[in-house]
């Protein structure tokens, strides 16, 4: 039990720390931690359940700051309570190679579950890891042997509530039922430029209650007692989500610059810092300073985290003797292991076959893994009978269902991004992955980026890849998007040619330790003989060639590979000596040993020509300046796929001519 004098030690602490580190930086948003700190405190210290001395454990509670700017309040709190993050770290806020970096960013300090900063994020990938929560507690949980039971928090601002990714998630977290999910609203009423009337005058609580929330609000943010009731209030509604909106002070204890946006984004200034710390009551010098009184009653974290983990092993001791093939399964999950003979039914497909559409075989491999990977979740943008991508017999995902495993996102791009992202963030959930449009990656690319920041093992599903989609026209044909996300770091971008190399891009999309992206037609395309496709996880490999020493290549991705196929029979039947190459994920081909794309691309072979019904962006690297790139620097239009192959000169004839124009024929 501790004294009102007590937690306000704590809670001024964390205060300083947050202001000492920012101003040292000359940089970051102390406004942030100086009012949200007593929530913060209170969530810590009360609720939060965590075992700092070993951040992975599973069952923990997350707690995500998706008010990014305030990193200074997590790295505090972290510090306070035992993870490994020093004192020093804390005076290295914002500096190279520090555990601290101006934003959260996960991987880089214990303790730190996602990344977070671009607003609105944070409180999205929450709910993905509510959901990621709840599926496994269905799917695990048995009678007297509970092993997944956990909390999502997430501490929101206003700025994340603007964005509109928040009111995707929010609405599909309400629609879920998702009681184990609760945010904490720092409701300051101050933005960077100014107060919130500015711009953002709605009525958050009934917005919140028309999503089907659970609603509650706290006056004043500096009562411990009333936070504290609250999120017991809000921890005892299982069949909804929770929003506290909480009433704070934007830089609470700075005499001139509180509940003014001077206090948001930039340093308070020596003069005002050494007035808010008498303000406070609190020693201007040193900074940095810690009462041996805050950090051991902080630390107390370590040790009854440890205990609340030793009793949960106990727990999954006895689960594991009670269910030893379900806990064989839970292990696996958790390991974020491929379970053996997860491939042994992907699909096979011959020369004779006829032409089938890249995502009608997707979805047959898709169905083929997951009937051997139990906790593979995911879902699509209202647009399963067009992607191809629910698994058959698994049910939705939904309130009174969360064992199933098909989730429904709705028309919600963005959010579905950034959960899909909180699944692979919570563990236990191999492969998450969505399924939209590939025009509609612009709508959740922010919520890729980060996946592909923080390395994620994730799979994004975009079909209906070019303009080969035919009628829906120019607002449905991606033509810039491939090069888009092949420029994203991290991200890998696999775009097949027909169903055989499908099989082999989707393996390795499940082996692949990051975020993979699949690009699959809509229309179909003729099979390839089994024996002339090569190794995929290299991103490219010769599909044909007329002689060993080329004065040709022909370079295809996807269904275009038809066309370049087809010119280099033609060709070779001319004397021609000339290599087809397949490329379909020039990410893959990139990180190759030199040795190996020298030995598909001879430097030597100046004649180059590339087609793919996309930008010819980014295709100069691989056809050099000699080369010819056919593609379309232009948008769609709408009309059949025949017509619109005519039109924009995707064709066999086309490759022929530009061959023909380069070996001046």
């Amino acid at each position: 039990m501790t004294t009102p004098n007590l937690d306000q030690l704590c809670i001024n602490t964390i205060r300083t720390l947050a202001i000492d580190g920012v101003q040292k930086a000359n940089s970051g948003h102390p406004g942030l931690p100086m009012g949200a700190a007593p929530m913060a405190y209170t969530l810590w210290t009360r609720f939060l359940k965590h075992n700092p001395t070993n951040p992975e454990w599973p069952d923990r509670d997350r707690f995500i700051l998706s008010a990014g700017h305030g990193s200074m309040l997590l790295y505090s709190l972290l510090y306070l309570t035992g993870y490994g993050v020093t004192l020093d770290d804390l005076k290295s806020f914002r500096q190279w190679g520090s555990p601290t970096p101006g934003h959260p960013e996960y991987g880089e300090t214990p303790g730190v579950e996602t990344t977070t900063g671009p607003l609105g994020q944070g409180l999205a990938t929450g709910v993905g890891m509510a959901a990621a929560e709840a599926f496994l507690a269905a799917r695990f949980n048995r009678p007297g042997h509970t092993i997944i039971d956990h909390y999502t928090y997430v501490l929101a601002s206003d700025g994340d509530l603007m964005e509109g990714i928040s009111h995707e998630a929010a609405s599909l977290a309400g629609h879920l039922g998702l009681g184990k999910l609760i945010v904490l609203y720092d409701n300051n009423l101050i933005s960077l430029s100014g107060p919130t009337s500015d711009s953002f005058t709605e009525n958050v609580p009934m917005r919140f209650t028309a999503y089907g929330w659970h609603v509650v609000e706290v006056a004043d943010g500096n009562d411990i007692a009333a936070i504290e009731a609250a999120i017991t209030e809000a921890k005892a509604v299982a069949d909804r989500p929770s929003i506290i909106s909480v009433r704070t002070i934007l830089g609470y204890g700075s005499p001139n610059k509180a509940n003014t946006h001077e206090a948001h984004g930039s340093p308070l200034g020596e003069e005002e810092v050494r007035l808010t710390k008498e303000a406070l009551g609190w020693p201007v010098e040193p900074a940095f300073y810690v009462p041996d009184e805050a950090k051991q009653h902080m630390r107390l974290a370590v040790e009854h985290g440890r205990e609340t983990q030793r009793l949960w092993d106990e727990r999954l001791r006895a689960y594991e003797t009670a269910f030893p093939e379900l806990y064989a399964e839970f292990a696996h999950a958790l390991a974020g292991e491929l379970p053996n003979g997860w491939d042994a039914e992907l699909p096979t497909y011959a020369a004779t076959d006829k032409p089938v559409a890249t995502r009608v075989a997707g979805g047959k491999i898709l169905n083929a893994i997951a009937a051997h990977v139990p906790t593979m979740f995911g879902g699509d943008a209202d647009l399963a009978p067009s992607t191809n991508t629910s698994l058959k017999g698994e049910g939705n995902f939904r309130k009174g269902d969360y064992a199933a495993r098909n989730i429904r996102f709705g028309v919600r791009e963005h959010a579905m991004g950034a959960m899909v992202n909180g699944m692979a963030l919570h563990g236990g959930i191999i492969k998450p992955y969505t399924a939209t449009f590939m025009t509609f990656s612009d709508y959740m690319r922010p919520a890729i980026r980060l996946g592909a920041l923080m390395n994620l093992r994730t799979v994004y599903i975009f079909t209906h890849d070019s303009i080969a989609l035919g009628e829906d026209g120019p607002t449905h044909q991606p033509v810039e998007h491939l090069a888009a996300l092949r420029v994203i770091p991290n991200l890998t971008v696999i775009r097949p040619a027909e169903a055989n190399e499908t099989v082999a891009a989707w393996k390795t999309a499940m082996t692949s330790d990051g975020p993979v992206v699949l690009a699959l037609t809509r229309q179909g395309t003729p099979i390839l003989p089994p024996e002339m496709v090569g190794d995929v996880s290299k991103g490219a490999y010769i599909l044909f060639e007329s002689a060993p020493n080329p004065e040709l290549i022909i370079i295809g991705t996807g269904s275009e590979v038809e066309f370049g196929l087809a010119a280099a029979r033609q060709l070779a039947e001319e004397g021609v000596a000339v290599r087809m190459v397949s490329m379909p994920s020039d990410t893959l081909f990139a990180r190759q040993p030199v040795e190996y794309r020298n030995q598909i691309l001879p430097p030597a072979v100046k004649k180059r020509i590339s087609i793919e019904a996309g930008v010819s962006f980014g295709w100069n690297h691989w056809v050099g300046d000699e080369g010819i790139i056919i593609g379309i620097d232009r948008f769609g239009a709408s009309a059949p796929i025949k017509v619109l192959y005519e039109k924009f000169g995707f064709s066999t004839k086309a490759v022929l001519e530009a061959a023909h124009k380069l070996l001046g024929k």
